[in-house]
């Protein structure tokens, strides 16, 4: 059985190769590739279109492309798995994808070909999780504000929010999205005694001290929300003008997620009128941010380059985490399933 494995500037051939060799030892030839970017930014770019446009919107090289029909597996991270690489490889019967999300895989032609796609919940959960309290703390304690009017000597302590600087402790706070991250944060919050609620219409059972509510109820009520739905055509603009209009004056968004969950245009509104007091915002409709976004000009939010995710540890762990489930389903377990409910046949 052979896998390819196509590395990048985040995930290099290394750290692939050294997660998934393990499969070797059960008869799988692994063959990694590397989809080069001159750096890191380049990929968050080609990355983002993806994101916003599906897989067909960017191509891999015929380097990358060649001999696909000898591989039964391929696994990616941020490369596109498109129509035309599924057609190429026609002995394929999975895709892995190493994050959460699959928008870079054509997941329903995917589907009609009976190919199998895996994804890696909450390998940067933690991640994610944890830059997300540190961007509720800078927004609400004007932690990064500070440090670049000292910096810029500047002795500020009169910001946007001066005349309500809240703690966390007894404050609300909504989360949009009750997955891996979304319960990990909740446990933070709850140890700075905050009060949670959330919203997820896929989330069933219970979370001790969590209520679930309503997207309405929710905003309505929180002092803080942060959002980290998964993006899709159903949840595109999630957080809309009318969702802001329903948010509290004093109440601050957080957005460490997908940019497309926010209308990036009516958070700006929102912000400029002063409709909400702030938010902190790590991913953009445009990435980098052009240098005449009005954005930049704003005073009343935390922003920055889409980093929530990268850790070393999310990073080197996304491979092992993988392969370890592909071991799992070579084994014979039957409680893994396949996210678009085909049938996984290795």
């Amino acid at each position: 059985m052979n896998l390819l494995a196509i590395a990048d500037n985040f995930i290099d051939e290394e750290t692939m190769y050294n997660g998934l060799k393990d499969l070797e030892k059960i008869g799988v030839n692994v063959e990694v590739r590397n989809w080069y970017h001159e750096n890191q930014e380049a990929l968050q770019r080609d990355n983002l279109l993806i994101e916003q446009n599906g897989p067909e919107a960017v191509e891999l090289s015929d380097e990358l492309l060649k001999d696909l029909d000898k591989f039964h597996m391929i696994i990616v991270q941020f490369a596109p798995v498109s129509k035309k690489v599924i057609d190429k490889a026609k002995n394929l019967k999975l895709i892995g994808v190493l994050r959460g999300g699959v928008e870079n895989v054509a997941i329903d032609y995917a589907r009609e070909k009976n190919i199998a796609v895996l994804n890696t919940p909450g390998r940067n959960a933690r991640a994610v999780a944890e830059f997300t309290m540190g961007m509720i703390l800078s927004e609400v304690r004007n932690i990064a504000r500070s440090h670049y009017s000292l910096k810029n000597n500047e002795w500020r302590k009169d910001f946007p929010n001066s005349s309500y600087v809240p703690e966390l402790n007894g404050k609300t706070v909504g989360i949009v999205g009750f997955g891996h991250i979304g319960q990990l944060i909740a446990g933070y919050l709850k140890a700075f005694g905050s009060k949670v609620i959330a919203y997820d219409p896929f989330f069933k059972g219970e979370f001790e001290g969590v209520k679930i509510v309503d997207l309405d109820t929710l905003l309505k009520q929180s002092d803080l929300v942060t959002i980290h739905a998964r993006y899709t055509k159903d949840t595109h603009h999630l957080i809309d003008e009318k969702e802001l209009s329903l948010m509290k004056e004093n109440a601050v968004l957080i957005n460490t997620a997908r940019s497309g969950l926010v209308n990036q245009e009516a958070l700006v509104k929102a912000l400029k009128e002063d409709k909400i007091f702030g938010a902190a915002i790590d991913v953009f409709d445009k990435e980098p941010i052009p240098e005449d976004d009005e954005i930049l000009k704003l005073d009343n939010i935390t922003i920055t380059p889409h980093i929530a995710g990268s850790t070393k540890d999310a990073f080197s762990n996304s491979p092992k985490i993988l392969a370890n489930i592909l071991k799992g389903i070579i084994d014979g377990e039957k409680n893994i399933s396949a996210i678009n409910n085909v049938e996984i046949r290795l």
